[in-house]
């Protein structure tokens, strides 16, 4: 498993924990779009995060489930991924 979470792997669980279908071509092509504007509220977020911490088994920075956008999200998450890798 990876030590990074890519635009797939947040479509995904975007997909599987909040129930919002959003590519990941255009999370690629729109990493700034706020995830209010993605159909993402703070509880889909906090799933997201949840989901997150069981499969890596690294509790995620408070301040994951508060990121405006996937950019700022991934590169928060994956900071601490490497960091604890």
């Amino acid at each position: 498993m990876s030590d990074r979470i890519t635009v797939e792997e947040l479509s995904d669980l975007m997909k599987r924990t909040a129930g919002v279908a959003v590519s990941p071509e255009e999370l690629a092509e729109r990493p700034d779009t706020a995830f209010e504007e993605l159909g993402i509220d703070s509880l889909g977020l906090l799933g997201i995060v949840g989901e997150l911490e069981n499969r890596h088994g690294v509790p995620m920075p408070p301040d994951a489930e508060h990121c405006k956008t996937p950019r700022k999200f991934l590169d928060l998450v994956n900071s601490t991924l490497l960091a604890g890798a």
